[in-house]
């Protein structure tokens, strides 16, 4: 059976949000549906796999509190379950930056539909950056894009601080997966005195959706984080795998590296794994070949 697969994040004020976590989950639950919400005082956040009554059914519970009435989603579909269990998780921030003063409910910058996307990077005045962690880059950005090689958003109010200048980058735009991260990535800048800020409504995703392939500005796979790894134009399945011990993702290339294990390690990872993680990566991998008849 294909799955939907639906992401979504609303930036609102949720003070009840610890109240909300074990309705949610129940619900889900009953509903057969399996992902990871987020849930923090700024909002919700998540990504959820089901089947299309189900999908649609956590979505309208959802949309029936009032500041969730607008929460926009994005669709995709899988043949198999990206993920395991349904989790519904409290957090400080549904995406991590670090600055909880930084306030996308109360400022952000101009939102940049997918259709308006190309016209806007092609602007030769725009300093275009990839709000993302260099793994996720590494696999397909946009074409002249900055990676600012962070290795967690947390990083990127650092990479601002030494690399950009309100007074001299007078115009930023910022893209992401989903448009999470450059939302509240807009909002800092805008903290800091940046007067023109941009940012991909809906994200990446939003725009493989949408902008045919032959115009698209977009070069190589999008990083997802569930069990697909990587999504090309049209959110077809990507062509990459992930490595059990680090979670980066892998192409044909990387796995003829002597350091990469199926199931085990990889190139980034081999030096660092501990002798109780590999024991416990074998045995799941002995245990995965028993279910396969192997």
């Amino acid at each position: 059976m294909t799955l939907v697969v639906a992401a979504f994040y609303k930036f609102t004020k949720l003070p009840d949000f610890a109240q909300m976590q074990n309705p949610l989950l129940a619900f889900c639950q009953v509903q057969g549906v399996k992902g990871t919400i987020l849930l923090a005082p700024e909002g919700i956040n998540g990504t959820i796999a089901g089947s299309r009554g189900s999908i649609d059914s956590v979505l309208s519970y959802l949309r029936s509190d009032s500041r969730l009435a607008d929460l926009e989603h994005k669709e995709s579909s899988a043949q198999e379950a990206p993920f395991e269990r349904m989790k519904v998780r409290l957090k400080k921030e549904i995406v991590t930056l670090g600055l909880p003063e930084v306030n996308p409910t109360e400022r952000v910058g101009t939102y940049v539909s997918p259709e308006d996307w190309n016209t806007i990077v092609s602007d030769p005045d725009i300093v275009l950056i990839d709000t993302r962690n260099k793994y996720e880059v590494k696999i397909g950005s946009f074409k002249g894009a900055i990676n600012p090689e962070t290795d967690s958003f947390r990083e990127f109010p650092n990479y601002v601080h030494h690399h950009l200048d309100p007074k001299k980058h007078k115009k930023v735009a910022m893209f992401c997966t989903g448009g999470i991260r450059c939302e509240k990535a807009s909002s800092y800048m805008l903290s800091q005195g940046f007067e023109q800020v941009y940012h991909l409504k809906g994200g990446i995703l939003k725009y493989l959706e949408e902008v045919p392939q032959q115009e698209s500005l977009w070069e190589g796979e999008c990083f997802v984080f569930d069990e697909r790894i990587a999504v090309q134009h049209g959110l077809e399945q990507g062509t990459y795998d992930m490595c059990v011990g680090c979670g980066h993702p892998l192409n044909d290339q990387d796995k003829l590296s002597p350091h990469y294990e199926e199931g085990i390690c990889c190139h980034h990872c081999f030096d660092t794994l501990t002798p109780e993680k590999r024991t416990g990566l074998e045995e799941k991998r002995r245990q995965n070949k028993l279910k396969e008849g192997l």
